[in-house]
């Protein structure tokens, strides 16, 4: 699943396969943080470094203005977002990007465990 046009495709790839695997096996109608957890044993089981709520520092002007909590911070360079609705709104995919842009991070993926789907 590597595509030389998205930067770490390998990574994320394998990043989605372990969302698939979890959702495979739990289905949907959790909440957030059993697939949290469950994503966090996946990742461990490939071998794939994070760190799981990682406190990132959210800044304006250069000034400090608080903080937020990443779901994983993948490998120091993805993060990760994971959501368990019905279906996802625009609103969440503007968070996630905000996200990205407080952290001035390149990478980030958008996983929601909450339909039938991944």
């Amino acid at each position: 699943m590597i595509k030389e046009q998205y930067p770490e495709s390998e990574l994320t790839g394998k990043i989605i396969g372990c969302a698939m695997e979890v959702h495979r096996i739990l289905g949907n109608g959790f909440q957030e943080v059993i697939y949290q957890r469950a994503l966090g044993i996946e990742m461990n089981r490939q071998h794939i470094a994070y760190s799981r709520e990682h406190e990132m520092e959210i800044f304006y002007k250069e000034e400090n203005i608080g903080s937020r909590r990443v779901d994983f911070f993948v490998e120091g360079k993805i993060m990760v977002e994971l959501k368990a609705l019905i279906q996802l709104e625009d609103v969440h995919l503007a968070q996630a990007i905000n996200y990205l842009e407080a952290y001035n991070m390149q990478i980030g993926l958008l996983i929601n465990f909450g339909s039938k789907s991944l």
